[in-house]
């Protein structure tokens, strides 16, 4: 097998442990794509590809991660993960832990994790490396390892929910919310929502979103009947489908751009939250980008001929 083959034959792999690092599309194809060019480089040949090139994609997302923290602490607004459509690295004896590792609620508690603890925790709790090879990779003793994926432990285990649904249970329930989304169903939509529910979305300043979270059932259930209407009436097509391993939906207009991404966290039997994605940045990698502020103006032009036209009636 030629070093080309290896490298594709791991590139899922490199790819999902950079993303789950990083919390970025973008940033884990750059980290792999640097990987590569040092693989390439390199002239001594590596008694595992495997174990070298994990090493190597650990390392560079690390130190991206680091200067990365900094610039998100200058954020504006809320931060979330880059939508992930699919994670191209499966394995059967690991699923579990691969598709709890990606969810959005799973990345964001990451994100309270030092660099260190969230990349030892990544390589030993959802991909099963052994503490020798973390160490290797790390530059720290087995017993610090040891150390730092007890930690990301505690700090993980303390802001996961106790209640889960099984995915048919969430899938159903999902498609349950999107149907009475469409319908501008208020009651059917509150059933499905949590009392303390949460609607909050990311633009990072670069696109039109809520000014704030919006909290509540009622309000929650209210404001997306609300909004309905009208988009439908600009054309806009909601596409169910899974992100992060979860329940979500993909916002296009009539022309098939991407207007943000909507992901659903479910857990016992109910939406607790939904995490909209309308920064454009964080979205080229979806698909073609529409343009969300002349949807917007269109979308509150439209909703002042309905309020006028409900007032005429």
């Amino acid at each position: 097998m030629t070093r080309t083959e290896e490298f594709e034959d791991l590139r899922p792999l490199l790819f999902s442990i950079a993303y789950r690092i990083l919390g970025s599309v973008s940033e884990a194809e750059d980290a792999v794509q640097e990987t590569w060019l040092r693989f390439e480089a390199s002239t001594t040949e590596p008694v595992s590809a495997k174990a070298f090139l994990s090493a190597v994609v650990t390392r560079i997302s690390i130190d991206v991660l680091r200067s990365a923290r900094l610039r998100r602490e200058e954020y504006v607004g809320p931060w979330f993960p880059e939508p992930l459509l699919t994670d191209p690295y499966e394995d059967p004896e690991r699923s579990a832990e691969l598709a709890d590792s990606v969810s959005m609620a799973a990345l964001l508690l990451l994100e309270r994790l030092s660099p260190l603890e969230r990349a030892a925790f990544v390589l030993r709790d959802v991909f099963g490396f052994g503490f020798d090879e973390i160490a290797s990779t790390v530059g720290r003793s087995e017993a610090a390892c040891r150390q730092l994926v007890v930690r990301a432990r505690r700090h993980m285990d303390e802001g996961r929910p106790r209640f889960d649904a099984d995915r048919r249970e969430r899938e159903e329930l999902a498609s349950r919310f999107f149907e009475a989304f469409r319908e501008g169903d208020v009651e059917g939509l509150r059933e499905l929502l949590a009392a303390d529910v949460h609607l909050v979305g990311d633009g990072g300043g670069k696109a039109p979103q809520w000014s704030r979270a919006i909290f509540g059932a009622d309000k929650v259930a209210r404001l997306l009947a609300a909004v309905v209407p009208p988009l439908l009436r600009l054309g806009v097509v909601v596409e169910a489908c899974e992100l992060n391993s979860e329940p979500g939906a993909i916002f296009r207009d009539r022309d098939g751009g991407v207007l943000n991404t909507w992901a659903l966290e479910i857990l016992d039997g109910q939406i607790q939250a939904i995490r909209a994605v309308t920064n454009p940045d964080k979205l080229t990698h979806v698909g073609p980008l529409a343009d969300a502020w002349s949807l917007t103006r269109q979308f509150q032009d439209q909703r002042r001929h309905d309020t006028g036209t409900a007032g005429a009636e």
